[in-house]
């Protein structure tokens, strides 16, 4: 009997007791910035400290059982490893990191107006010594252009995880997404080794404890994005590996809430209805992960004692 009560308690002890919040990017390091034309020339580290301000705050009110603890709340710099030791200092359960996405944007031009230009012809008269090189000058009208950025057509939500290797089949599928996303290297993104023994080690072991528990969650934000009307993007993993979600001890996501480099997208997120929607989004989910896991962990209490 006393063995049955252990195992009980044990899986008990696994139920979501800390949240980790991460707003991307912050002080010197702005993350994607609106640039194109008619932009609201926004920084993302903003529209990320806004939403996770909001997100806390939901969490906090509509899950007051669980810890919720954001890694800033101020516009200051953290390096990714920072953001990380947090999380895992903290013994998160789950870690939420906010972004927003952005693309290589194309450019575009158009005649604002005409200036004179002097060009000359060349002529050259007599013969021998005496030729002469005759220079005639012309005027003539040339336009003047201006060069501008034009904001993409995507638009949307999309979660990320770390997925190391070729491990499952879920992850096969999401190589093989044709979407094209930009990362800013500063915040989320560091070179990994994969040769390196201590890296696939940590591959591993993320893989073998957090990669289903991860996509669960990924899959729980964009099925509630997918409701309230957003464009779902899906789950997808980067072709680098993402420093915030592979260092983290913990099932770890990263939601890109839109694409600041999108005109409606931009206003979108710049909107405090638009940032508290997307807060009450991932809170929804949240909350269904949460009960999907602990209620499998009561059944799986429940199957043993009933065996025994």
């Amino acid at each position: 009997m006393m063995l049955l009560c252990l195992t009980a308690g044990a899986q008990a002890g696994k139920k979501i007791k800390t949240i980790i919040v991460d707003a991307g990017h912050g002080g010197s390091d702005y993350g994607a910035q609106g640039e194109y034309e008619g932009s609201l020339n926004s920084k993302e580290k903003n529209i990320t400290l806004a939403i996770a301000i909001k997100l806390v705050a939901e969490l906090k009110k509509q899950m007051p059982g669980v810890q919720i603890i954001p890694t800033r709340t101020t516009d200051i710099y953290q390096s990714p490893k920072e953001k990380a030791q947090i999380a895992n200092d903290n013994h998160g359960d789950l870690f939420v990191c906010i972004h927003a996405d952005a693309v290589n944007l194309r450019t575009g031009s158009r005649i604002i107006g005409y200036r004179a230009e002097t060009y000359h012809t060349v002529k050259y008269v007599g013969k021998g010594k005496k030729r002469k090189k005759i220079l005639t000058p012309h005027t003539r009208e040339v336009p003047i252009r201006q060069y501008f950025k034009i904001p993409t057509e995507r638009k949307g939500t999309s979660t990320w995880i770390f997925a190391a290797h070729k491990t499952d089949a879920k992850i096969q599928a999401m190589e093989k997404s044709d979407l094209l996303f930009t990362t800013d290297e500063n915040d989320s993104t560091l070179e990994i080794n994969d040769d390196s023994p201590e890296w696939r080690a940590k591959a591993l072991l993320y893989t073998q404890n957090y990669f289903k528990k991860s996509y669960k969650l990924a899959s729980a934000i964009q099925e509630d994005i997918d409701s309230m009307g957003r464009q779902d993007l899906g789950v997808h993993q980067r072709q680098k590996g993402i420093w915030v979600l592979q260092a983290t001890s913990m099932p770890a996501v990263l939601i890109e809430t839109g694409f600041i480099a999108n005109y409606e997208d931009e206003r979108y997120l710049n909107s405090e209805k638009g940032q508290q929607q997307i807060a009450e989004s991932i809170t929804r989910a949240l909350i269904k992960y949460k009960n999907q896991v602990e209620t499998m962990q009561s059944n799986t209490v429940t199957e043993v004692l009933d065996s025994k």
